[in-house]
């Protein structure tokens, strides 16, 4: 089960600051105490240890704050670290980026009875939950019944950003291991690369691109779209949607019902497809998607995408064919009805 934020990832993205750099541990035991009172070699920050409740199998272990600021406290059971204060110090016209400090340790528990791949996402808050940064780390394979530890760290932030107080589990997704979208500088066995873009978003319509890269050392052809399964949080199959061959009257997007033409990739070429959707909320239940199985053609190994698609009530999905030079298909709203 995933734990989700309140916006979808494409618009969170717009409105948070992004962190970048993070540390990924690797599986092993060991406890925790209340509070080590630990420090850096240069004595610059300190750690007190929390005991949180885990989310999804994520849980925040220790928060890492810079010496001087107030200790970190346990806070609600939501997955939530809380200091009283952390100010940078300088003033908000100095110029200079302000390194926080601030990092937490976490760790990623699965319980299932196969290896799951985690996409975690941690935020990092004002003490009234304001959004200031947010960073998202991929964690796994994470074999069954192991334990996988790692740090999370805030990166620098202009001068005057808000003091952050928070550090907390805001979304969490997992995989199959199997199935997981291979990283930047990692090939699968397949040859190919299938990932997801963050997505656009604007007056109700969601439009999140696929891209397939060739990263194998043989071309590799594609004749029309991809095929694509909806799951639901158990990562089951999704009744009652529709899913169409272009735009299905969803909404006019330059080049998302272009039919659909031979593509063959050489060697490190890459092609881009799309999803579109409406989040129209009608009479009815509401649906939600968080995953999104999809294999480049007929045969192909599946690789497990997680763009939350809120369908709202409109049970209708459009996906555009395979095409070169991958741009994002359309920006939504142009055209539009």
């Amino acid at each position: 089960m995933r734990r989700r934020t309140p916006l979808l990832p494409a618009l969170a993205a717009l409105l948070l600051l992004s962190a970048c750099g993070s540390e990924r541990g690797g599986a092993h035991d060991g406890g925790s105490g209340a509070h080590d009172g630990g420090a850096d070699a240069s004595g610059s920050t300190s750690r007190t240890a929390v005991a949180e409740p885990a989310v999804d199998g994520v849980r925040i272990t220790s928060v890492t704050l810079p010496s001087g600021s107030p200790s970190a406290s346990p806070g609600a059971a939501d997955g939530v670290v809380e200091a009283e204060s952390l100010a940078t110090g300088l003033p908000a016209d100095s110029g200079v980026s302000v390194d926080t400090g601030v990092s937490a340790a976490y760790e990623v528990t699965n319980s299932a009875t196969q290896a799951l791949t985690y996409t975690v996402l941690f935020g990092f808050t004002t003490s009234g939950g304001g959004a200031v940064s947010n960073q998202k780390v991929t964690v796994g394979p994470v074999g069954p019944g192991r334990t996988v530890r790692g740090t999370v760290r805030m990166a620098s932030l202009p001068p005057g950003a808000p003091s952050v107080t928070r550090v907390k589990v805001a979304e969490v997704t997992k995989v199959p291991a199997a199935e997981a979208p291979a990283g930047q500088g990692a090939c699968p066995p397949s040859g190919i690369r299938v990932t997801a873009d963050d997505g656009d978003a604007a007056m109700g319509l969601r439009v999140v691109g696929l891209l397939l890269e060739n990263c194998g050392e043989r071309d590799y052809t594609v004749n029309g779209y991809p095929q694509v399964t909806l799951l639901d949080e158990d990562r089951q199959p999704v009744d009652g949607v529709r899913i169409f061959r272009g735009s299905g009257d969803i909404a006019t997007v330059s080049g998302f019902d272009d039919p659909p033409r031979t593509v063959t990739l050489e060697p490190g070429e890459r092609a881009g497809a799309g999803l579109m959707w409406r989040n129209t909320t009608g009479s009815g239940t509401a649906l939600d998607v968080p995953y999104v199985r999809v294999r480049a053609r007929q045969g192909a190994a599946p690789v497990m995408i997680t763009p939350h698609l809120d369908l709202g009530t409109t049970g209708k999905l459009g996906v555009s064919a395979w095409r070169t030079a991958p741009e994002r298909q359309g920006t939504p709203g142009a055209g539009s009805p």
